[in-house]
C-alpha cells in the first residue's frame, strides 16, 4: 500500500512539473520581440504574407516543444514509477500488448501530423496564391553572379524598363550597397516576381521577406506578396552557383509609388526600354539544341 502511495505522490509531482514546464514554454513566447518572432530575420509588417510565416513558425516550435516535454516527462516517469525496487527477483511481468495504449500511439501521433499538415498548407496555399492579377510584375533573372530586373507593363508601370546589375567585388572592405543591383517596389502593391535564371540554378532569398525560391533555367517560378513596409531589404542567392556566388548580392527597395515612378522614368530617360529577355541566357543544354 505505501508503495502504491509513493507511486501516485510521484505519479502527482512529475505531472506538476510537466504541467509547469509547459506553462513555462508558452509563456516565453511573450519575454521580447525576437522570442515572439521565433528569432526570425523579420517583423510581421515587412509583407503581407511575413506574419502568417512567422506565426506558422512559432506556433509550430510551441506544439513541438510541448510534445518534447510531455515525452520526456512520461520517459522520466517510466523511469522512476517502473525501476527495480531492492530486493526484487526475477523479471517482471511480461506484457505481449496493451490495445487501448496502442491506439493511443497511433491515433496520437497521426493527430498531430495531420494539425501540422492542416495549417503547413493552409498558409502555403495563400502564400502561392496567383489567382488575382499583381499590380507590379517584375521578371528577375539571376546571373552568374548578379541580377537584371525586367520591369513589365501593367496596372502601375506604363511603359516596359529594364535595369542590368553588375556582380559586387567583395574584397575584406565594407561592400558599397549602392552600387548593388536594386529591386525598386511601390509599398501597399501588390508584386509578383518572375524568377528565372539565366545559366545555372540560383535561389532568389531576402530574409527579411522570409521567402526563398530557387530559380532554374527552363523554367519559371514565382513569388507573390505586397510588400507593406517602406525600406531597403538585403538580398542574395541562397543556392551555390559557381566560384563567385558569395558575390552574387542585391537590394530590394520598397518605396512610396511617386518614388517608384521616378525610378521608372529615369530608366526610360537612360534609354533602359523593353526587356532583357532570355536572348541574354547561357543554359548550355538549351544552347546544345539551336
Amino acid at each position: 500500500m505505501s508503495s502504491q502511495n509513493r507511486t501516485g505522490s510521484r505519479r502527482g509531482k512529475i505531472t506538476a512539473i510537466t504541467g509547469v514546464a509547459v506553462a513555462g514554454a508558452l509563456a516565453l513566447t511573450g519575454c521580447s520581440s525576437e522570442v515572439a518572432r521565433g528569432w526570425l530575420p523579420s517583423d510581421k509588417d515587412v509583407t503581407n504574407h511575413t506574419g502568417r510565416i512567422i506565426d506558422l513558425w512559432v506556433n509550430s516550435w510551441i506544439a513541438a516543444i510541448a510534445v518534447g516535454i510531455v515525452t520526456w516527462g512520461l520517459i522520466i516517469w517510466c523511469i522512476i514509477a517502473y525501476r527495480r525496487r531492492k530486493g526484487t527477483t526475477g523479471f517482471p511481468k511480461q506484457l505481449s500488448y496493451n490495445l487501448p495504449l496502442e491506439v493511443f500511439y497511433l491515433t496520437i501521433p497521426l493527430f498531430m501530423v495531420l494539425v501540422f499538415f492542416y495549417f503547413t498548407d493552409r498558409d502555403q496555399q495563400a502564400i502561392d496564391d496567383r489567382s488575382k492579377p499583381a499590380d507590379v510584375v517584375v521578371d528577375v533573372r539571376g546571373k552568374q553572379w548578379a541580377w537584371d530586373f525586367n520591369y513589365k507593363q501593367g496596372n502601375v508601370i506604363q511603359q516596359p524598363v529594364y535595369e542590368g546589375g553588375v556582380q559586387a567585388h567583395l574584397t575584406g572592405n565594407d561592400v558599397d550597397k549602392d552600387k548593388l543591383p536594386t529591386l525598386y517596389l511601390p509599398v501597399n502593391k501588390s508584386v509578383e516576381l518572375e524568377l528565372n535564371s539565366r545559366d545555372v540554378i540560383h535561389s532568389f532569398w531576402v530574409p527579411a521577406f522570409l521567402q526563398k525560391r530557387d530559380m532554374i533555367p527552363g523554367k519559371t517560378n514565382y513569388l507573390n506578396f505586397t510588400p507593406t513596409k517602406e525600406g531597403t531589404y538585403d538580398g542574395k542567392c541562397a543556392e551555390l552557383c559557381g566560384e563567385y556566388h558569395s558575390e552574387m548580392l542585391f537590394r530590394v527597395k520598397v518605396v512610396s509609388e511617386a518614388e517608384f515612378q521616378a525610378h521608372m522614368e529615369d530608366l526610360r530617360k537612360q534609354g533602359n526600354t523593353g526587356e532583357l529577355g532570355n536572348k541574354y541566357d547561357r543554359n548550355p543544354n538549351l544552347n546544345a539544341k539551336n
